[in-house]
């Protein structure tokens, strides 16, 4: 069976067509299984937690002629993502924010992209900013909620909400500014 034939998108909410739901649950299955079988790093060990329950590409409410990707995921605190207080370390919720091509802070843009233009990018990381607002403990259930501000030829940007669901407060909100690297020159070599 090839990679991602085994991807259900009718467990995903939202607008987005099956194809893009498609794209973003196999880029989690990837980095769930990067080399073909479980990996045990953090990062995907944090991966293998995230469940997708939302995509869509909503008209602003600010701006109704114009639209943002928004995503939903959610995730069950458990003991490997606890700091020495039995709350949720902050570099599990940074982590969870902005993990590599598969971020929550990421997904969104991906999805506007890809819905408006037929082209989702990723795009690398320029700058992460995070505000914690109330700790997260053992058992409750996070609800990420991540959507776009703006996307230029260059630049991307999203925000991003990690909600409590349990105990019903915010737990972190962020805003992510990324960048679409440009090609290497083929005769260029590596400068500093």
């Amino acid at each position: 069976m090839k990679p991602g034939n085994d991807i259900d998108t009718s467990q995903v909410d939202g607008n987005a067509s099956p194809k893009i739901k498609h794209r973003m649950l196999l880029a989690l299955q990837s980095m769930r299984c990067s080399t073909g079988k479980p990996s045990s790093s953090f990062e995907n060990m944090i991966a293998s937690r995230l469940q997708v329950t939302e995509a869509s590409t909503l008209p602003k409410i600010e701006e109704p002629e114009k639209f943002e990707g928004r995503v939903v995921v959610q995730v069950i605190v458990d003991e490997e993502l606890l700091n020495v207080n039995h709350s949720v370390h902050g570099g599990c919720t940074a982590m969870i924010i902005d993990m590599h091509m598969r971020s929550c802070s990421t997904m969104p843009i991906y999805v506007l992209g890809a819905s408006t233009s037929g082209h989702g990018e990723f795009g690398v990381s320029q700058s992460l900013n995070i505000v914690y607002h109330s700790p997260a403990l053992l058992g409750d259930k996070l609800r990420v909620v991540s959507t776009t501000l703006a996307l230029g030829s260059r630049a991307l940007s999203s925000r991003c909400e990690v909600w409590n669901v349990t105990r019903h407060r915010l737990v972190a909100s962020a805003v992510h500014i990324k960048m679409v690297p440009s090609k290497p020159k083929a005769s260029e070599s590596a400068k500093l």
